[in-house]
């Protein structure tokens, strides 16, 4: 053999010692990694272990489609978690509603009568209950990827629920206590803490029209009472909603004259008022953006799933909302991308905020394929087929038609 060869031999030698090693190496990582990895039922006492995991600190559970569509109500044990914030101090991450032997809420700001509520107090008035979706203002997040990385837990499209919530209408108490003329937002906050001291707390404000319209303040989900990591005791509600307005364990109120310039009401939590660049960074003022308020007409196809195979003639079935202001009108599903569309049958919920569930038996051609649906409303409004036109770099408020490939045998 030749020197050169030797040469050659020696340097193909090294090169697979070191991918060897290096692959070896990652081997061990990602089973280390894996076996550190809690499941949700350990993260949160009372939780479904099918729940994906995307973040410990804060929690972030995302709930399987597969998990979604077996409930027109999404049950506690499967409903997704976006926190922020830990459970306020004393409360431990379950499913069971808090051990507190009272709760208050504090009504200030621009009111005649500044007011404490008690939550037994809350409990004699008047109720009302509402079937109602909440998601996630980055549900759908990981889909901005196809056209460049959004920040942020990559969500698919399990970060919502569909729930019922009973409490008291905001409208009955405020008028109670006064609102005076100068008053145009309401700002809440809830008891819990950022884990850092030193960052900033959450806290929301929402139109005080929007408030007086449907605003509640809620002490049971599903008929139970609120559980503890979704908010329990208490908590504020506006229907139509994205999730981050819903404040949690909510324990103070303030009427006033413009919106907060907390942290998550500006930068974070807000989306361009005009389509940007793909990729580009963006600099958040109350100027060039608004907040995530109202959730934008979504459909989200619940079966088949993501690479499911299928025989020729399959039953597609999945669930469409939008803010509540005007009923869903269709869902179409197409099978050759876009070209055509076929009407789906729709199912109306018990309210203008819950899930429309649809469903449509549709032929589709022998190998890989893809599903679409897209929901309408009264208002025409719709779904873009291309998800990049509303590109931005917190990846909030994605509703692209929806799209899963599977395989037809």
């Amino acid at each position: 053999m030749k020197d050169k060869d030797l040469e050659q031999l020696e340097m193909d030698r090294r090169t697979f010692l070191k991918t060897t090693a290096a692959v070896g190496a990652a081997g061990l990582m990602g089973s280390s990694f894996a076996q550190q990895q809690p499941t949700a039922d350990a993260l949160v006492a009372g939780k479904d272990r099918g729940l994906i995991v995307r973040n410990t600190n804060p929690i972030e559970l995302e709930t399987p489609v597969s998990l979604l569509r077996q409930n027109p109500i999404t049950p506690k044990s499967v409903m997704y978690i976006r926190n922020n914030q830990p459970v306020p101090a004393g409360m431990t991450p379950t499913t069971d509603p808090p051990q507190v032997s009272d709760w208050t809420v504090e009504v200030t700001g621009l009111v005649d009568r500044p007011t404490t509520l008690r939550l037994s107090q809350l409990r004699t008035l008047p109720a009302t209950e509402l079937e109602m979706v909440l998601q996630c203002s980055g549900n759908g997040r990981s889909f901005f990827s196809r056209y460049a990385r959004a920040s942020g837990a990559q969500w698919e499209r399990g970060s919502m629920a569909n729930v019922r919530w009973k409490g008291v209408k905001l409208s009955s108490l405020l008028e109670a206590v006064g609102i005076k003329a100068e008053a145009r937002f309401l700002t809440a906050e809830g008891a819990d803490q950022p884990a850092n001291p030193n960052a900033p707390d959450i806290e929301r404000s929402i139109p005080l029209s929007d408030i007086l319209a449907n605003g509640m303040l809620v002490y049971e989900m599903n008929g139970e009472p609120l559980p503890t990591i979704h908010g329990g005791p208490l908590r504020l509600i506006i229907p139509g909603y994205y999730g981050i307005n819903n404040i949690k364990w909510v324990n103070k109120l303030r009427l006033e004259a413009a919106p907060s310039n907390n942290n998550t009401m500006i930068p974070r939590y807000r989306v361009p008022n005009n389509p940007i660049a793909v990729g580009s960074n963006f600099q958040f003022t109350l100027e060039n953006s608004r907040p995530n308020w109202r959730q934008n007409v979504k459909s989200v196809i619940f079966s088949p799933t993501e690479g499911e195979a299928v025989s020729g003639l399959i039953d597609v079935t999945g669930v469409a909302w939008n803010d509540g202001s005007a009923p869903i009108t269709s869902v179409e599903v197409s099978t050759n991308q876009g070209r055509s569309w076929q009407a789906a049958t729709l199912e109306r919920p018990s309210s203008p905020y819950g899930w429309y569930r649809w469903r449509i038996r549709v032929l589709v051609a022998a190998g890989d394929s893809e599903i679409w649906s897209r929901a309408t409303d009264a208002l025409g409004r719709s779904q873009p087929i291309d998800g990049a036109i509303f590109w931005n770099p917190n990846g909030y408020e994605w509703n692209a038609v929806d799209k899963v490939k599977i395989r037809v045998g």
